[in-house]
């Protein structure tokens, strides 16, 4: 674990943001980047857990703050789309940077592969901006829209928040790899979540016999 205090590459330009604002800029810049504001929301997660395995910043903190913030993010978006409907988006969304073809682009995408994309959108840039308002405009049932982005947001900010804690110096170069491949880490990710799910559920069965 690194205890430099300075942060890598890009990460620096983000260095008196945390310096200055610790956990309310991790919350702030989340919760606007999930509703679609062009912030540098992962990055400052990044950032923030890169600091935390300097030692300042509390990685647990880092992560509730994060999750909260995404969810809350989303949730405002999701409430942007139901009752502003695409409205709104066509009438607001150029101020921030949010095209009708890139609404439509990502909107196709949503609807073709269901409720699960809210978790898969975290990894994808565009789609984790857009998925909130999306899923509202798409009249998803809100219960059934928290569920999945709770998921989500655990996911995200723990997989992040780890990467940056561990990696410190090394995470310009991991984070450029894993851009890269994100479809690759996503599956991963995916085939490893299953993988325990299967397996708590077969040691539950076998303990009911």
């Amino acid at each position: 674990m690194s205890q430099h205090h300075t942060l890598p590459g890009v990460l620096a330009s983000l260095a008196p943001v945390l310096n200055q604002y610790g956990y309310l800029a991790v919350g702030g810049f989340l919760t606007l980047e999930d509703f679609g504001v062009p912030v540098p929301g992962e990055t400052i997660l990044i950032a923030a857990a890169v600091y935390a395995g300097a030692g300042k910043l509390n990685i647990a903190v880092v992560m509730i703050v994060g999750i909260v913030a995404a969810v809350l993010g989303d949730n405002i978006g999701y409430a942007i789309g139901a009752y502003g409907g695409r409205r709104v988006v066509e009438r607001y969304g150029k101020y921030v940077f949010i095209t009708p073809e890139r609404y439509e682009k990502a909107e196709r995408f949503f609807q073709k592969r269901g409720g699960g994309i809210v978790i898969v959108a975290r990894f994808i840039e565009g789609l984790r901006q857009l998925n909130g308002i999306i899923a509202g405009t798409s009249s998803m049932p809100w219960r059934r829209f928290v569920v999945f982005n709770i998921i989500g947001a655990v996911l995200w900010v723990g997989t992040w928040s780890m990467i940056g804690y561990f990696a410190g110096d090394h995470i310009d170069v991991i984070y450029r790899e894993i851009t890269r491949y994100s479809l690759y880490v996503l599956i991963g990710l995916v085939v490893v979540g299953a993988a325990f799910i299967v397996r708590a559920w077969w040691r539950r069965r076998r303990s009911g016999r």
